[in-house]
């Protein structure tokens, strides 16, 4: 985006100068394209005196349409952003976390020209995959070399199978006893499942076995289970943890690790947990990190625990998927589950998922969408949050998969990389607090290049937080509205109740505002002067000592 003398990005300015004009009209009944052109006016009136300095404007022909001028997130004025746009993907070696070092090759046509054995090229066809996706045909070149790679690419691209492949190849060449060969540390237990899964069905038919150890399950059963050497373990942090105090398992024959969902694994509750972890594993292991978003804080942090490592960025224009449609609803707080009562009649969604900010929110708007839904239809309504039992949890996701769920309200622990192919829509009931939660979200749909639909229902004070969503995903969310619906209550409110106390004890209440409360009170009586000298107190009681 391009910045002036003072460092000051015009585009995000004119932006944030919108959206402020834009929800203070509407709160006030105004039409928000009024806003929007009062915005122009204002930002059109700052970058007058600027384009001396600045030179002029690129416009940039658009699809279906006119040329754009600058004043949205996609900074079209810039040059760099033009000259960005020729280089679809970045790559950076070490510390040059800024700074592009080269362009990859054109796209792998098919996983044969990736290096991979006859094995497991046959594990591919198999389960489905003929075409690799660009952050697969860049990694798994790069893994199979054994160099540590962060890579970086938007969801639902294949970034499972991009670690997956690299590490099944290398437990086929040779086969070793003693500890786990290969570990995958995931921030969830769904996650942990997922990964195991997509393991299980790649390995079917090798001697290559996957052990996936989680909290919320026996440990008994995952004790056996690491007797028998598994080649790959795929674990949260805290379970590793406690079998490794029990002494269960061993790192020392680690040869690949892979933390998925690097930025939430790197983070301040997770880093501590970690930290212990690769102490235990050797210092000549492969690393790969994998994650849709990767702050640059977090990426000079993970470059820590590499060695020499490449870092892969496959989602350099925008972190959301292009086929995934976004709006937003301006709604009062106390209207929101009329709007989503509304929207889901209104969109009729083959699969959805309503998330919730707390785990007590989540509980509420599932009851009280199983009771609407129980009286209109036989669609199921599911929950899933943190507090509920491993089992159930399970039993949840298991029956969102096969489709008998329709419509699931969650918190933010599925919003990392569970992927099912079916979900349609997305409901952001509560706004995230983070905007990479927002990626992620968002990024529940719209998988593999799939179509999806994602709206989130924004209070009249939260529209910063909207704005800076927007500048993450570098993309405007649509308004959307749904015709008859009110999504403030106009109605007047009650004043205040006031209640008077007379001097012999009895008391009358009214609004604010009425002649009953117009009244002034009377005047209170001045003490005797009996009470001013101290006489007619009532004598001191002493406890009597025990």
């Amino acid at each position: 985006m391009a910045l002036d003398e003072d460092g000051v990005c015009r585009e995000l300015l004119g932006v944030v100068i919108w959206r402020q004009i834009m929800y203070a009209r509407f709160t006030a009944g105004v039409s928000p394209r009024d806003g929007q052109q009062d915005a122009r006016e204002m930002t059109r009136n700052q970058t007058e005196g600027d384009e001396e300095k600045r030179g002029p404007r690129v416009f940039v022909e658009q699809s279906g349409g006119p040329p754009t001028e600058s004043g949205q997130l996609a900074a079209l004025n810039s040059e760099a952003a033009v000259h960005a746009a020729s280089q679809p993907v970045a790559h950076a070696t070490g510390d040059q976390l800024d700074q592009p070092a080269g362009s990859f090759p054109e796209p792998a046509g098919s996983f044969r020209e990736l290096g991979l054995s006859a094995e497991t090229l046959a594990a591919c066809e198999r389960a489905g995959y003929t075409i690799p996706t660009p952050v697969q045909a860049g990694l798994i070149p790069r893994a199979l070399a054994g160099i540590d790679v962060l890579g970086q690419a938007r969801t639902g691209t294949g970034k499972t199978a991009a670690f997956v492949l690299p590490i099944l190849e290398r437990m086929t060449q040779s086969h070793r006893g003693g500890g786990p060969r290969a570990l995958v540390l995931v921030p969830t237990r769904e996650l942990a499942v997922q990964v195991r899964d997509e393991f299980e069905k790649l390995a079917h038919g090798s001697r290559v076995h996957c052990v996936a150890v989680y909290g919320g399950k026996p440990i008994k059963g995952q004790i056996d289970k690491l007797a028998k050497h598994p080649a790959v373990v795929v674990g949260t942090p805290g379970r590793v943890l406690d079998h490794m105090s029990r002494g269960t398992i061993s790192f020392g024959e680690v040869e690949m690790l892979t933390l998925d969902e690097a930025d939430r694994m790197l983070d301040i509750g997770f880093r501590p947990d970690i930290e212990k972890i690769l102490r235990r594993c050797p210092e000549s292991r492969q690393t790969l990190l994998l994650s849709a978003t990767v702050p640059p804080p977090v990426a000079k942090l993970a470059t820590r625990y590499m060695r020499d490592p490449e870092i892969l960025d496959f989602s350099t224009h925008e972190l959301a998927v292009e086929t995934i449609v976004q709006f937003y609803f301006t709604v009062d707080p106390t209207r929101k589950f009329e709007l989503l009562e509304r929207l889901l009649q209104r969109e009729q969604p083959r699969q959805v998922i309503v998330f919730c900010r707390t785990k007590r929110g989540t509980d509420k708007i599932y009851e009280r969408l199983s009771r609407k839904r129980s009286e209109q239809s036989s669609e199921e309504v599911a929950c899933i949050h943190g507090d509920l039992s491993q089992n159930i949890r399970d039993r949840v996701m298991r029956q969102f998969r096969e489709g008998t769920v329709k419509t699931l309200v969650a918190t933010d622990v599925v919003g990392r990389g569970i992927d099912v192919s079916s979900v349609s829509h997305i409901i952001n009931y509560d706004i995230p607090e983070f905007c990479d939660d927002y990626v992620h979200r968002v990024g529940r749909t719209g998988r593999m290049g799939r179509e999806g639909v994602a709206y989130t229902f924004v209070a009249p004070d939260e529209g910063p937080q909207l704005t800076r969503i927007e500048m993450r995903i570098e993309r405007l969310l649509k308004r959307d509205e749904i015709p008859g619906f009110e999504a403030f209550d106009r109605r007047p409110k009650p004043g205040p109740l006031q209640v008077k106390i007379g001097l012999d004890g009895s008391t009358s209440g009214g609004e604010a505002g009425q002649d009953a409360a117009a009244a002034e009170p009377a005047p209170p009586k001045p003490p005797s002067s009996a009470s001013l000298l101290g006489k007619g107190r009532t004598p001191k009681r002493f406890r009597r000592a025990l």
